[in-house]
């Protein structure tokens, strides 16, 4: 849990992508996410995590469905959304916070 605090406690955004590797929904995203970091280069972070190895961190964080995606900003979390989005609406919605 230490470890996650060190994630989002940045100056940058930080886009975190809860899911698992037997979801449908999840593989689909993995593609747009790696556009999504490309895109975003060194302005933000893009972080996977999967939910089967941080079920611990996925309970605290009460993720239910999957994908979940999150934005933090100084260990902040500044928009939440479960299910699948389209690259140009992440991309947006980072650049927000940028």
């Amino acid at each position: 849990m230490s470890k996650f605090g060190e994630l989002i406690e940045t100056q940058i955004p930080v886009l975190l992508d809860f899911y698992a590797e037997w979801d449908e929904a999840c593989k689909e995203m993995h593609p747009v996410l790696r556009d999504v970091a490309a895109a975003l280069g060194d302005s933000a972070r893009v972080i996977k995590i999967d939910v089967d190895k941080n079920k611990e961190l996925a309970d605290a964080l009460r993720v239910k469905g999957l994908p979940t995606l999150m934005i933090y900003k100084n260990g902040e979390m500044k928009w939440r959304q479960s299910g699948e989005q389209d690259a140009d609406t992440l991309i947006g919605l980072v650049n927000e916070y940028v």
